[in-house]
């Protein structure tokens, strides 16, 4: 299959060597869909898939070629929050078409390797379009690990916090806890489209594939496990933060309702001597003793309620 020619306008890079060519395109538009529908045997459908937001991992075969539709990870740092970016790729005898937004840097490093250094064109186009395919996802793949190393590190910052009452934490345990849960919503559907693949593209290549996928899967159960890990300790963290809190949250309350308690009798006995009406020791009097009278009468209520209180065990 020849290379067609490529429109200056378009948003398509090719890459030929050895009789391989890559085609990427960042990003995808109608325009670039309507140059891939002209020039390759490609279903109409499998084109509108991939300017398409709501697709899953998948695969799907024919005769000439092989479609696949994969999610990986990009971390936001400022969001703090893992958002997924789609690779959709064409895989024939001769050639691979790969389609995605430009945020998956593995990917765009890797092209940029292979223009620049011969070196790099041997080693990942030396075994078919098939064996491309293999180390585009490999690279992708790997670069996710420091972003699992990033969760560790932001899980174990936050366990010191967790248990420092005086440190609130419940809005990092939500942010972390969001992250995992969406990255784990990108990377386990992935992980059956990546078993069946040494299968499909065997076709393609001219080496056996099954050590090379079989350490791909490896890496993706690795990275899976530690999403499950981290998900279980961040659902403890959550769970020991808020009964922290509501143990904090009652010991205030406790104290509250004991001060509480105790200035009743306060204000009971100021209450009934504040009323304007005459009462034995009133205000009629010029003597101090009736003052005395009542702080003796209030420090004997209090008195008395702060011995109940050490009685039952609650002070």
């Amino acid at each position: 299959m020849t290379t067609p020619q490529v429109n200056e306008q378009l948003n398509v890079e090719t890459l030929t060597w050895n009789g391989l060519t890559w085609v990427n395109i960042v990003p995808p538009t109608d325009q670039e869909i309507e140059y891939l529908a002209q020039n390759y045997p490609f279903h109409r459908l499998d084109l509108d898939d991939c300017l398409s937001r709501i697709q899953r991992p998948k695969i799907d075969e024919y005769k000439e070629y092989l479609f696949f539709v994969l999610h990986f990870p990009v971390w936001r740092k400022k969001t703090r929050v893992a958002i997924y970016s789609q690779l959709s790729a064409f895989i024939g005898e001769n050639y691979i078409v790969t389609l995605h937004a430009g945020d998956i840097k593995p990917l765009v490093k890797l092209f940029r390797d292979c223009q620049l250094n011969k070196e790099s064109r041997q080693k990942n186009f030396g075994y078919g379009s098939g064996y491309l395919l293999y180390r585009i996802i490999d690279r992708a793949v790997d670069a996710y690990f420091p972003v699992l190393d990033k969760i560790l590190s932001l899980m174990e910052a936050v366990e010191d916090r967790v248990f420092d009452e005086k440190i609130e934490t419940a809005q990092e345990l939500h942010i972390l806890r969001r992250d995992i849960i969406t990255q784990r919503r990108i990377v386990f559907p992935m992980r059956a489209v990546v078993a069946q693949m040494e299968s499909k593209v065997r076709r393609f290549t001219s080496t056996d594939m099954s050590p090379y996928f079989g350490d791909l899967l490896d890496h993706i159960n690795k990275q899976c496990e530690s999403l499950d890990d981290s998900q279980e300790v961040i659902e403890i963290y959550k769970d020991s933060d808020f009964v922290l809190s509501t143990y904090h949250l009652n010991r205030v309350t406790r104290f509250l309702t004991i001060l509480g308690s105790i200035t009743l009798p306060f204000l009971v006995v100021a209450s009934i001597f504040g009323m304007n009406v005459a009462l034995p020791g009133g205000a009629q009097t010029d003597s101090y003793l009736p003052l005395l009278f009542l702080l003796v009468i209030m420090l004997a209520f209090a008195g008395g309620m702060l011995y109940f209180f050490h009685r039952r065990g609650w002070i």
